[in-house]
């Protein structure tokens, strides 16, 4: 009371009743709030008169899933299996993981930042967002053998359709840096943090498309490709042979003898860079006393030769490219190679290059090769792009095997979400730092009425005349695909999908010579 009195007397009567907005009911105050800013008084509001959510966007997102059977299929054949009927639902569980995913997280703490929204959840079936401690105890309940089936499964489902027209696989290595004592935390190759206990990431991506075709994750000092070949091929061998790649690219950590042959064994081409040996180096020499450099364009010039290294079973043929160094360039001059060439018995050194050595089996002239392999630095791009924008970086647990099924899980959303960015604008990939504003941001207001659900978008992006046009045209081919073709199977939907995004590529191959007309407004 005396505090009372006091707050009473420093304010005269005439005032507005401070009492009426303390810290203590101004969530239950019925009137607005004057807030003073540098930009004059506001008059602030609560209003919890319609759930909202930050991802307004997100009931497109939804849509494509739906149409394509993607996201039902994928959380039917999860196995979980669960006993207590207290347990959360698969949707339940897969979900907050991919709006935590969806949204650019990198650990499992973040799930807790979209448990208040109450609206996106139902949009794929779920009853709520379940906590970060759920979401990682739950991954736990999975086999390690079932749960690779599933996921290679389902990311097979996604692209499987593609792999019908000419295309070109890529294999890499990424390195993810660990900071604890995780299971297979091990001091391997590490070129950004030396010494750094890491996790090596082997994957596969479909060349130009940007698409994952798998992931192997292995304890840092299992970066080698011996150790990531194993899957490659077994994926390879479990496809139909006109379904195969009309070409493998890969760095040096991958032109050894025993890929080669592997190959070679299944009759198909190669395109990998070997590493410059005493032997090679020699070649080098023998080539430029040679001549005959063919222009290969950005300042490449290549050569074609033959040699058998030690250990090699038999003679390969290399295609060597060079590049001139600009002498003052000091940082570009340090990896080149200043050779000797013989003019009389006096040694000259010629002008300094950088050199490329390949060893191919693709029935290509010199140029076009050296020009296709240096089109294999764009899957530098996508491990990038997984890495700082998608969470390939976190997500990280004690044990390797659920780090092993968090990876799968972010290149499944990822390759979702890319697709489904080529179906909103089939112009190129664009990475998820664009999209992700472009097409799930914005304040989504839900209401319902006479039986039926409402959301009011209210979109604060600088393009969004040309969004909203965008997705009308999209979720016009959804919804036309969804209400007139029933008889479709989902596959035979989702191959539709990705015949609409890649229509200037691919040829329908459904069974049915005639494909339903599909409503488009």
């Amino acid at each position: 009371m005396k505090s009372k009195a006091l707050f009473e007397t420093a304010h005269p009567v005439g005032e507005e009743n401070l009492e009426s907005i303390s810290p203590e009911n101004s969530s239950k105050a019925a009137g607005p709030m004057p807030v003073d800013t540098g930009g004059g008084r506001y008059h602030v509001q609560w209003d919890n008169s319609a759930p909202m959510t930050p991802l307004g966007q997100m009931v497109f997102f939804a849509q494509f899933l739906h149409a394509g059977g993607r996201w039902e299929d994928f959380c039917k054949d999860a196995p979980f299996g669960f006993t207590s009927p207290n347990a959360p639902s698969h949707e339940d569980v897969l979900g907050s993981l991919a709006f935590s995913i969806l949204c650019g997280h990198t650990r499992y703490a973040h799930v807790n930042a979209v448990r208040f929204d109450a609206v996106s959840p139902a949009m794929l079936g779920m009853n709520k967002v379940v906590s970060e401690d759920s979401a990682r105890r739950n991954l736990k309940k999975f086999d390690p053998m079932e749960a690779r089936q599933w996921q290679r499964k389902h990311l097979r489902e996604t692209w499987e359709r593609l792999l019908y027209e000419p295309w070109m696989l890529d294999i890499d290595t990424t390195v993810k840096t660990v900071f604890g004592h995780q299971e297979g935390a091990e001091v391997g190759y590490n070129p950004h943090k030396p010494g750094r206990p890491s996790h090596a990431y082997h994957t596969y991506w479909i060349a130009r498309l940007r698409l994952c075709l798998d992931v192997e994750v292995r304890p840092g000092k299992q970066s080698s490709s011996s150790y990531g070949m194993p899957a490659l091929w077994e994926l390879i061998d479990s496809l139909p042979v006109e379904c195969r790649p009309q070409g493998i690219r890969g760095d040096c950590g991958y032109g050894s003898e025993a890929n080669m042959l592997a190959c070679e064994k299944r009759n198909i081409p190669y395109l990998f860079k070997i590493r410059q040996t005493v032997k090679i180096k020699n070649l080098i020499a023998l080539m430029e006393r040679q001549g005959g450099w063919v222009d290969c364009g950005q300042g490449f010039e290549g050569i074609e030769g033959e040699v058998r290294l030690s250990g090699w079973s038999r003679q390969r043929r290399v295609i060597i490219a060079r590049r001139l160094v600009k002498k003052e360039n000091p940082e570009a001059t340090k990896n080149a190679t200043p050779l000797l060439t013989h003019y009389g018995m006096l040694p000259v050194e010629s002008e300094s290059h950088e050199y490329i050595v390949l060893a191919s089996t693709m029935p290509y002239g010199v140029d076009a090769l050296v020009r296709l392999y240096r089109e294999r630095g764009d899957a530098e791009n996508p491990f990038d792009e997984l890495k700082n924008q998608w969470g390939w970086a976190g997500f990280t647990t004690q044990d390797i095997d659920r780090c092993q099924v968090t990876a799968r899980l972010i290149a499944q959303i990822y390759n979702w979400w890319s697709l489904y960015a080529r179906l909103v604008d089939n112009e190129r990939h664009r990475e998820a730092v664009t999209t992700r504003p472009e097409l799930l941001g914005g304040v989504g207001r839900q209401t319902r009425h006479a039986g039926q659900t409402q959301i009011n978008i209210s979109l604060t992006h600088g393009k969004s005349k040309s969004i909203k046009a965008k997705l009308a045209e999209c979720s016009a081919f959804l919804q036309g695909l969804i209400s007139t073709a029933e008889q479709l199977t989902n596959p035979q939907r989702w191959e539709l999908i990705l015949l609409r995004i890649f229509e200037k590529f691919i040829q329908p191959k459904l069974q049915n010579a005639s494909l339903p007309t599909l409503a488009t407004g």
